[in-house]
């Protein structure tokens, strides 16, 4: 029972640390910021420069994990608003909830993706088809609410801002996230090959770069913080095996049930261990469940580890973000975005 679990779990926090590794890489390459620096040169007011944000944001996090997209991207968010004088706070609150909402698009999006689907040999193309449109809504609907929230912030005409954009630059990082997406498109089991591919562009960014230190590489996977989530989530699907919990919460309820189900206790025991409980056998409406498990933890900061590392990253940067105001908007953030995906999705 305990190795079937381990089998169950181990994939994700692999894969996530291979994508973090790919991340840190990609912002060493100063690829993020390069990003950031063209879209803050684009025409048009503070809505335009926003909207562009969200959807760097919503790709860098389905192609490298929302927990990659939170801990590099945040800072380029804050940054980019500072420099522009414009609203702040759209920008940091709609960096985590655009990195939960967004992780929907492939396998390693998020690591209840694979969490979820470790078992059932699914192909990542047939994932990311089926995902597809309730990503697409949610991106939408994630980036509405929170121009709703921070309309009149975002009306104000931004200080003028002059410089030139910042070069993207052919390297490591780009190398690495274009392998590690396809190998997430066309593999049913991607884990090992992006940590094969994380580990391939730390080499060569060492070997490029000769006097850069690991010891900042290793940090910025987290990997204390990770071990501790795959031990938690590992005793979890234990648990679960033993009292056939997964059968007995979501065995046999409709896909509403069971995204309000999983949404609900995400922000209860966070969405990792939750995902383990309610997949030590893959449950009836698989896609449901994953919207409950991704979506959800946009109601309170505890529901998912990259909410955690956005308040850590956050505070490092200087910003005051609010636990009780993340949970204000996120509650409608939620209850937007899993009732339209789940309607597409049944639709």
């Amino acid at each position: 029972m305990l190795w079937a679990s381990i089998q169950q779990t181990w994939e994700p926090f692999v894969l996530v640390i291979g994508l973090l590794l790919i991340g840190h890489i990609a912002a060493s390459d100063g690829i993020f910021e390069a990003a950031g620096s063209r879209l803050s040169h684009l025409r048009g007011g503070p809505v335009v420069l926003f909207v562009s944000m969200m959807i760097l944001t919503a790709l860098v996090t389905a192609t490298l994990n929302l927990d990659t997209s939170v801990v590099f991207l945040t800072p380029v968010l804050l940054s980019t608003a500072r420099q522009r004088s414009v609203d702040e706070k759209a920008f940091l609150y709609g960096s985590i909830f655009m990195a939960n909402a967004s992780s929907l698009l492939l396998l390693g999006s998020n690591l209840t993706n694979v969490l979820v689907f470790s078992r059932s040999g699914v192909q990542g193309t047939t994932f990311t088809r089926t995902m597809l449109l309730p990503w697409l809504v949610s991106v939408v609907l994630t980036t509405a609410v929170v121009l709703a929230w921070r309309w009149r912030a975002l009306s104000v005409a931004p200080k003028s801002f002059h410089g030139d954009a910042k070069r993207l630059t052919l390297g490591p990082g780009l190398l690495g996230i274009a392998g590690a997406t396809i190998l997430m498109l066309a593999l049913s089991r991607p884990a090992v090959p992006v940590l094969a591919v994380g580990l391939g562009v730390v080499g060569l960014d060492l070997w490029r770069r000769r006097g850069v230190r690991l010891m900042p590489i290793v940090r910025s996977a987290n990997l204390v913080v990770i071990g501790g989530l795959f031990v938690f989530a590992t005793c979890v699907s234990v648990s679960s095996r033993y009292w056939h919990l997964s059968q007995h919460l979501v065995g046999s309820t409709t896909i509403w049930q069971t995204a309000g189900i999983s949404a609900l206790l995400s922000n209860v025991i966070n969405n990792l261990p939750a995902a383990a409980l309610l997949s030590a056998k893959l449950p009836a409406h698989p896609y449901s469940l994953l919207l409950g498990l991704n979506l959800g933890p946009n109601l309170t900061v505890l529901g998912a580890l990259s909410s955690v590392l956005w308040l850590k990253v956050s505070k490092r940067e200087g910003a005051t973000p609010s636990v009780w105001t993340f949970s204000k908007i996120g509650a409608v953030v939620t209850l937007v975005t899993l009732i339209g995906c789940l309607w597409v999705l049944q639709v």
